[in-house]
């Protein structure tokens, strides 16, 4: 599944599976229905994307749901995750509607972002037009 949304300035493209990363979504915000395990990490940084968003998948053992966030970190991209109880893992569109975020990054935190806000809510009001 893929979908594309402009919300308040911000190019937001929900994929059912990080995988499905494409060169024209270049400087958009990507929501994704994926775990953000580590086996993400380049997927997420095959493109330049203002943003990236997974589901946290439980957090399991080692953090292995949420593990890729620190490394994105690391390259400067803002990701966070939706809790699993939030939202469907493997469906981006009830992670942008009905998840809320459980674990973010230091660059998300910097966005504005914080840990219990609505993803719906949050993507538009910090990086869109009046964010």
């Amino acid at each position: 599944m893929r979908q594309e949304i402009d919300l308040h300035g911000v190019h937001i493209v929900l994929l059912s599976s990080i995988t499905e990363v494409r060169a024209c979504d270049r400087d958009a915000v990507v929501v994704s229905g994926s775990h953000g395990g580590a086996s993400v990490v380049d997927y997420a940084l095959r493109y330049p994307l203002r943003g990236v968003f997974f589901n946290d998948a439980g957090v399991g053992k080692d953090l292995a749901g949420i593990v890729s966030l620190a490394e994105l970190e690391r390259h400067g991209l803002a990701a966070g995750a939706v809790a699993h109880i939030s939202a469907r893992i493997g469906d981006a569109e009830d992670g942008f509607l009905c998840g809320w975020l459980s674990h973010l990054n230091g660059p998300a935190r910097a966005s504005g972002l914080r840990e219990k806000d609505l993803l719906r809510d949050a993507i538009p009001r910090c990086f869109g037009r009046t964010g």
